[in-house]
């Protein structure tokens, strides 16, 4: 399915407008216009198709709950708390969705409603997490993308360390300071998001995870980072520093000629200037080049 094409009709909610219909991923454009939709949010219908698909999938735990002859229907033996907990999510689409409940601790109930389905993708994000679930560690086996932005962190578990599928690591605004030497265990990961956190200091730790290709630190307190270290991580293609507090830019970084996006914006230094960052990573990187102090010009 390409194109599906409810324009100028009469679908009024999205009790008419099927839930279900959220898992046609190959559907590319869904037309909605001219309809009095009241259900879905008139920001989501603006996003486009793959955001008002995802808002759909979001409400198919509901239709079931709502409809007695659906899949998943509540029953008397239901505890209300499962009902927050979607199952279809889980089983179908192999992710476990437990953000945006202001949640302190994540409740047993959650990881215990993943059963044997192997997850791929757990999303606690948007909670007021202090500490990483230590249960998280039971999904090691499946687990490959997590999302603990928005939450109260202010360390990165063992028990996290020990996801060794891991492929993508949100940890976006929180409070983390530091991350653990144990982290280098996660050999396949390839991007991590730490913006948004207290770190005064390039976490070490990354340079030795060879496997990264993204590295977003922007919005800390970065104050140095360490060149001949990102030389070797040849994975590495983008590298936003932006908002940090670098005094100045190490010319060698323009040897790390596998970066395509180096993002340095925001940051106190003089050099190189406003105009140079404008015109791009490729520029950036030859003007940093040309700043590398040659033998000849060392020995006078």
């Amino acid at each position: 399915v390409k194109i599906r094409a409810f324009s100028n009709n009469e679908v009024k909610n999205n009790e008419r407008l099927p839930c279900k219909l959220g898992n046609l991923s190959q559907l590319k454009f869904l037309a909605l216009e001219g309809n009095p939709l009241r259900a879905i949010r008139r920001d989501i219908l603006q996003k486009g198709t793959q955001e008002i698909l995802k808002y759909l999938r979001s409400k198919i735990q509901d239709d079931e709950i709502i409809n007695p002859n659906g899949e998943f229907p509540m029953t008397a033996m239901t505890l209300p708390s499962q009902s927050k907990i979607n199952m279809h999510a889980i089983t179908v689409l192999k992710t476990l969705d437990y953000s945006e409940k202001q949640a302190v601790v994540i409740p047993d109930e959650v990881l215990n409603a993943v059963g044997d389905n192997p997850v791929s993708n757990v999303n606690f994000s948007k909670n007021n997490l202090t500490e990483i679930p230590a249960r998280i560690v039971e999904l090691k086996e499946s687990v490959s993308d997590i999302n603990l932005s928005f939450n109260k962190l202010s360390s990165v578990s063992l028990e996290l360390c020990m996801l060794h599928r891991l492929t993508h690591l949100e940890l976006r605004n929180n409070i983390l300071t530091s991350l653990p030497d144990e982290m280098e265990a996660l050999t396949k990961l390839r991007i991590i998001n730490i913006a948004f956190n207290r770190f005064k200091i390039f976490p070490y730790v990354l340079y030795r995870i060879v496997t990264l290709e993204a590295i977003l630190l922007g919005n800390n307190q970065i104050g140095s980072l360490d060149p001949q270290q990102l030389k070797k991580m040849e994975k590495l293609s983008t590298l936003d520093l932006q908002n940090n507090d670098l005094l100045q830019i190490p010319p060698e970084l323009g040897n790390c000629d596998n970066l395509r996006v180096l993002l340095l914006e925001g940051n106190p230094f003089r050099t190189p200037r406003a105009a140079i960052l404008a015109k791009g990573t490729a520029a950036v990187l030859e003007y940093l080049r040309s700043r590398i102090p040659t033998v000849a010009a060392d020995m006078n």
